[in-house]
C-alpha cells in the first residue's frame, strides 16, 4: 500500500540526541525552580499533587529535577519543559537542531502530497518550537500534525493506532521513522510500516534501516 503519511520521532531521528541532552535538558533543569515558584497555584502544577507527597514547592522541584535527570517521560514534566524552552527559543538563546537531510526530504515528501506528522515524548509545544526555530529555518510549514505522550507512550501499539485514527488514515499507509527499536516494534504491531534511522550511536535492530532520510524511498 502507498505511503500517505510519514510519522517521525524527533530525538535521535530528526534531531541530535546531544542537542536534547546537552542543551534542552540543562536549560529546563536550571529554570524549573523559578517556573514552579511562579506557577505554584496553576492547574498544571496541581496535576502533580496525587503523585508527590508532601506536596511542597521544595519537594515538587526536587522531584522534577530527578525526573529530568532520569529522562522520565511524564506528560506534566514535558509540558513544563516546553513552556520553559519557549522562552529560550523565542529569545534566540537556542536554535533547534535538525540533521541536514531532514529539511530537503520534508520538502520533497510534501511536494509528493505525503503528509508529515511528529510523535515525540516531548510536548507538542516543544516539538513545534524545535521545528519553528530550527537551524534550517521554520520547518513547521511541512508538518501537518504533532502527537505527544498524551496520546499514549511510544512503546504502546495503541498509541500508534490512535494516531492513525486521528490522521484518518489506514495504519498500512503510514511509515514510522525512529532510532528506537521498541518504538518501531509498537508501530509495526499497530500495522504501520517502519524504518530504523541509524544516527550516531544507534544499535541496529531487525527493522529496515537507513542512515539518512536521503536513503528512504517512498
Amino acid at each position: 500500500m502507498p505511503i500517505l503519511v510519514v510519522v517521525c520521532d524527533i530525538e535521535g531521528t530528526t534531531t541530535s540526541l546531544a542537542f536534547v541532552q546537552q542543551v534542552l535538558f540543562p536549560l529546563s533543569r536550571k529554570e524549573i525552580g523559578a517556573f514552579v515558584d511562579s506557577n505554584w497555584e496553576s492547574e498544571l502544577i496541581g496535576k502533580l499533587r496525587p503523585e508527590i507527597s508532601p506536596f511542597t514547592k521544595e519537594n515538587v522541584i526536587q522531584t522534577l529535577h530527578s525526573w529530568i535527570d532520569s529522562d522520565l517521560k511524564h506528560p506534566v514534566l514535558k509540558e513544563i519543559q516546553g513552556r520553559i524552552w519557549k522562552n529560550g527559543f523565542e529569545s534566540g538563546e537556542i536554535r533547534g537542531h535538525v540533521y541536514p537531510d531532514v529539511p530537503e526530504n520534508f520538502r520533497k515528501w510534501q511536494a509528493r502530497a505525503v503528509r508529515i506528522a511528529i510523535f515525540s515524548s516531548g510536548s507538542v509545544q516543544a516539538q513545534q518550537l524545535i521545528f519553528r526555530y530550527s537551524d534550517a529555518g521554520d520547518l513547521t510549514k511541512y508538518i501537518d500534525a504533532y502527537f505527544d505522550t498524551w496520546v499514549g507512550t511510544k512503546k504502546d501499539p495503541n498509541s500508534y493506532s490512535k494516531i492513525a485514527i486521528r490522521l484518518n488514515v489506514d495504519p498500512a499507509n503510514v511509515l514510522f521513522l525512529s532510532d528506537v527499536e521498541v518504538e518501531l516494534d509498537a508501530a509495526q504491531t499497530a500495522g504501520m510500516k517502519t524504518i530504523q534511522v541509524l544516527r550516531e550511536g544507534v544499535i541496529p535492530g531487525k527493522h529496515q534501516k537507513v542512515r539518512s532520510f536521503d536513503d528512504i524511498k517512498l
